[in-house]
Order: C-alpha cells, then sequence, then structure tokens
C-alpha cells in the first residue's frame, strides 16, 4: 500500500470518525456541566473592573444582578463551536496517529506534542470564526463594570456572523488568530501529557480506570491552562473586538496588538493581572477536560467493543 494511500484510508477510516464523535460529545457532555464557570472566566477577562473574587461570589453576583440564567448565557453558540472544534482536533489527531505511528512502541512525548501542534492550527484556522461569535454571543446583555464597554445586539448566530461580516468586515471574523495559534500550545500539551501519563498507567496490559483517566486528564489541563492563560486573556478581549487598535492590519499589526495588550494589562495591574480570571478558568478547564477526556474514552470504547462484535459476526 503506498503512503498516500494509506494517509487517504487513515483519513477517511471508521476508527477516526469514531474518536472525533467521542471526543466532541465528551467536550459537549462536559462543557455544560461546568458552563457558569467559563461564564465568569470570560467576565473577568473582559471587563477590567470587575474585581477578581473567588469564584463562588463572582457567580452568586452575576446571578443577582442578571438573573440565574444569564451562568448559561451563550450557551448553544458555545456547545455548538466546541462540538465542530473537538470534532476537527480529534479527527485530525487521530488521523495523525494512524499515519505517524504504526506500533504503540512508536509512541513518544515529542510525537504527540507534533500531533497536537499540527491538530490544533487545522482547528483554529477552521473555527475561529464560530469562537468569535460565541465570544460576542456570550457577553451580550452582560452588565458591564467598565463603562466604555458597549452592549451589541445579535438575534442569533447567523445575525451574529452577518452583522460582523457587515459592520467589521470578513476579517474580523479571524480576530485573535495569533494568540489563537500560539495557544495550539494548551491543547498539544494536554495531550502530550494525556498520552504520557495514560501510557504509564496501563503499562503490560494493564486497564486504566476512569478514576485515573479523570486525574491524568485534570493534571494534563491544568499544566497546559496555567502555562498559557495570559494568552488566553488577551485571545477573549480580542474576540469581544472592542479592544481599540492603532495598529495595521497583517501579522504585524496582529502581534503588535497582542504585546501591546500584555503590557497594557501588566501597566495597569502587574503581572497578577494577566493572570486575572485563572481560578475559574482552571476550576473550569481542568473539571471540564477531566470530565471529557472520562466520556471520550467511554463513548470510543463501546463503539469499538460494537465494532468488534460486528466484525466477529461478519467473518
Amino acid at each position: 500500500m503506498s503512503g498516500s494511500g494509506g494517509a487517504a484510508e487513515a483519513l477517511l477510516s471508521y476508527e477516526t470518525l469514531v474518536h472525533a464523535v467521542a471526543g466532541a460529545m465528551g467536550s459537549v457532555t462536559a462543557m455544560t456541566v461546568f458552563f457558569p464557570l467559563d461564564t465568569a472566566r470570560i467576565r473577568l477577562q473582559v471587563d477590567e473592573n470587575r474585581k477578581s473574587k473567588s469564584t463562588p461570589v463572582i457567580l452568586s453576583e452575576i446571578a443577582k444582578e442578571e438573573g440565574i440564567m444569564s451562568l448559561y448565557r451563550g450557551w448553544f453558540p458555545v456547545i455548538s463551536s466546541l462540538c465542530c472544534s473537538n470534532f476537527v482536533y480529534f479527527y485530525t489527531f487521530n488521523f495523525l496517529k494512524k499515519v505517524m505511528i504504526h506500533d504503540k512502541r512508536q509512541s513518544r512525548p515529542g510525537k504527540d506534542l507534533v500531533m497536537g501542534f499540527i491538530s490544533g492550527a487545522v482547528n483554529v484556522l477552521l473555527t475561529t470564526p464560530m469562537w468569535v461569535v460565541n465570544t460576542r454571543l456570550k457577553l451580550q446583555g452582560a452588565k458591564f463594570r467598565n463603562e466604555e464597554l458597549h452592549q451589541t445586539h445579535y438575534k442569533g448566530i447567523f445575525d451574529a456572523f452577518s452583522q460582523i461580516i457587515a459592520n467589521e468586515g470578513v476579517g474580523t471574523l479571524w480576530n485573535g488568530t495569533l494568540p489563537s495559534l500560539v495557544l495550539v500550545f494548551n491543547p498539544a500539551v494536554q495531550f502530550m501529557f494525556y498520552e504520557a501519563m495514560k501510557r504509564k498507567a496501563g503499562r503490560g496490559g494493564r486497564r486504566v480506570s476512569s478514576v485515573e483517566i479523570f486525574l491524568i486528564g485534570a493534571i494534563a489541563k491544568a499544566i497546559a491552562t496555567t502555562a498559557t492563560y495570559p494568552l488566553q486573556t488577551v485571545q477573549a478581549i480580542l474576540r469581544f473586538g472592542q479592544y481599540k487598535s492603532h495598529e495595521k492590519g497583517g501579522l504585524m499589526g496582529s502581534v503588535r496588538n497582542v504585546v501591546d495588550l500584555l503590557m497594557d494589562r501588566i501597566k495597569r495591574n502587574g503581572v497578577i493581572g494577566l493572570y486575572k480570571g485563572l481560578e475559574a478558568k482552571l476550576l473550569q478547564t481542568v473539571l471540564t477536560a477531566a470530565l471529557m477526556f472520562v466520556v471520550y474514552e467511554k463513548i470510543a470504547a463501546v463503539t469499538f467493543r460494537m465494532m468488534g462484535i460486528n466484525k466477529k459476526l461478519k467473518h
């Protein structure tokens, strides 16, 4: 079989599709459970005048000021984006795994990191417009402490797309792409640690339990999130689209915007300002990632077990 034939077979394989669907379903389940924590995180990142308090205090403040349902504001666009995003990521990652690793003994953290980077870059370029729209919808109707932030009026996902394109240009849909591409470090580091710890736990054909998967997923995500958090803050501000930039477009303008935003945060709030909302982010992403990996592994295992039965029946 030629290399290109093998790659095409891996790209269109049922196995790769199962991993992608299981990853998407795992992320949707986990994100729905811990969604209010994401609401707290993004509000702290974007609204500079909101004081950084403990996550439960911020959640009760938002619920008191805007109603309990505001904690789930923007749920549908976030879940839609997350579903597409994780489908693309898991599909690409498992396609690359089939092409680059033909034997479990060939698995190495370096290879996992490279596969994570490529998967993340593909994911960012394809799904950034959805994340720009869902950041706007998630913050629509929010009571900001910073009076310079103005309200947007979108009727839904498609109206947000058409308004942004009409009023701000199609390029706006890729706002925050540069920090997002740098943030490919996050899932790449997460998957590298996850795969390495899972390999270690499953040495000698030992079955890895759901509790172990949960803990491995949590540790991997905590390391990745803490390392990349300042760039996630910049990404959220750029996606919200109300940062007044004096830079021209293009790559250098994007780099300058990222650097300016980082320096501005440090000037106003010190280095600690770059980590505003980290507690809520860690709580949300660590728990979400841990639960996502458990659901993902379970769905994939059950599906493959069923496929195995089907294969036996055919022969």
